[in-house]
């Protein structure tokens, strides 16, 4: 473990995950800080028996601000965000040991590899992605209420290894957070004063959503499931924008 690496963990209702998480983290960090947005189950309780410090602080539907104030609570040289169905593999966490021996002042890309419905997917909606997860403390800013994203100014380092991302359980739970992902994308984008037309961003935007995975991206390589994730994201862009012409 690197004694100057927080890991901020944030959950609500992870009683399944928080505790190999945590495991996962300590691997690379001396402190794992869990911002618990409400949990009713025992995320609480066992990330306390693995040895985190928790935090309560109410989410309110935006993921960057919850993150923006988790880095407020870290008091080591360095931050690595990683959400409780996430896990850091062997070459990984020889990456980000090299990087905090070397102590460099930049931002790190960790690509993600995702795991879902008994299969690693290598291409379409859940091909590996990156994600920019490991900064100096107060040197990073994270926007959008949704697939939130962290802005700096540092230079990027990409990390070699995978964090792999076990991204859901079942088709239920999928169906469930492209649910609430497309309501707080329409809130999101409402704040900003983004206009919808009908054309363009109900009738176009969902082909082209459809195309860009199943084709340009691959997913028709997945078989069957590469083609209903398209599908789905698909639909996914047509109900974020029918909630935010909605709610104007």
């Amino acid at each position: 473990m690197m004694k100057n690496l927080t890991v901020v963990i944030l959950t609500k209702n992870e009683e399944h995950n928080i505790a190999d998480a945590i495991q996962s983290a300590l691997q690379v960090a001396s402190k794992v800080v869990v911002v618990d947005s409400g949990s009713t189950d025992r995320t609480v309780e066992l990330a306390r028996d693995n040895g985190a410090l928790v935090i309560y602080h109410d989410l309110n539907n935006d993921f960057a601000a919850q993150r923006n104030f988790a880095d407020k609570c870290v008091d080591t040289e360095w931050v690595l965000h990683l959400d409780a169905d996430e896990r850091i593999e062997d070459e990984l966490v020889a990456s980000i040991k090299t990087v905090l021996a070397e102590n460099r002042s930049v931002m790190c890309k960790l690509i993600r590899r995702n795991h879902a419905f008994g299969k690693t997917f290598k291409y379409g909606v859940l091909a590996p992605s990156d994600a920019y997860r490991m900064y100096p403390v107060g040197k990073a800013c994270w926007q959008d209420m949704v697939h939130e994203w962290a802005v700096s100014d540092l230079s990027i380092v990409t990390l070699k290894g995978y964090l792999t991302h076990f991204v859901y359980v079942d088709f239920g739970q999928y169906l469930n957070k492209m649910n609430m992902y497309s309501s707080i994308s329409a809130m999101n984008n409402k704040a900003k004063g983004k206009k919808v037309y009908v054309l363009k961003d109900i009738v176009l935007r969902p082909l082209f959503a459809f195309f860009k995975m199943y084709i340009l991206k691959g997913g028709f390589l997945d078989g069957w499931l590469g083609f209903v994730l398209s599908l789905n994201h698909a639909n996914y862009t047509l109900n974020k924008y029918v909630k935010l012409k909605l709610l104007r």
